[in-house]
């Protein structure tokens, strides 16, 4: 697997990422969703670059423009509900892509360190021979991305696989390199610390779904 972690070059991406962090910044939920989503549009960018094109002609009002455009097809996926907007950031540059929305949630036995990944919902056209960008905010332990892979696949394989998260714990990206081809592209804002006994990104940022979108019930 082919990892990019935009943090090591500096740029304006850790100032989002460092407002997503910051507990005094972080309880504005709009802010918080708009700053998932700038890393999003981020992404959209760097990926781009990795895409095919091919040379277009356009007519402008004064004569013809000789461009080279995007000529893959895209289908952005999010892992509900934590990755809407990240998923809006990517789509907002690639606006002509189609979409996937996928649930997935950690479902906890007795034992509050011990759970399971149960994916539910599945809303997506087919994926053969398109590029994917799955987008999920929170590489954790990578169960979520490979569960939620493994049912896009029943819909079809796709030729390219893009993984995005905005932070990622190495256990995750260890575990997820063992169930992706090595070809996959795995883009993050930031490469942390270590996972808790409980299964959290550390130093991390908080549930990005309560964050963005208020407190759930517990299943």
């Amino acid at each position: 697997m082919i990892v990019h972690n935009l943090s090591e070059t500096p740029s304006i991406l850790n100032t989002f990422l460092s407002e997503l962090r910051d507990t005094a910044i972080q309880t504005d939920r709009m802010r918080f969703r708009r700053n998932i989503e700038r890393v999003g549009e981020i992404m959209a960018y760097e990926i781009s670059k990795t895409i095919s094109y091919s040379n277009q002609a356009t007519t402008t009002p004064l004569g013809i423009s000789n461009s080279k455009l995007p000529d893959e097809e895209i289908v952005i996926a999010n892992v509900l509900r934590a990755g809407l907007p990240l998923h809006q950031g990517i789509l907002n540059y690639f606006d002509k892509a189609d979409n996937s929305f996928i649930s997935a949630y950690r479902h906890h036995e007795e034992d509050p360190s011990k759970f399971e990944i149960i994916v539910e919902y599945l809303a997506s056209p087919s994926l053969k021979n398109k590029t994917l960008i799955l987008a999920d905010p929170m590489l954790a332990s990578g169960k979520s991305m490979v569960n939620v892979h493994n049912a896009l696949l029943k819909i079809g394989k796709a030729k390219s696989i893009h993984l995005a998260a905005v932070v990622a714990a190495p256990e995750g990206i260890e575990y997820i390199s063992k169930h992706f081809d090595s070809n996959t592209h795995l883009w993050v804002a930031a490469i942390d610390e270590k996972l808790n006994d409980y299964g959290y990104i550390i130093p991390g940022l908080g549930d990005a779904g309560d964050l963005s979108f208020g407190t759930k019930l517990q299943h």
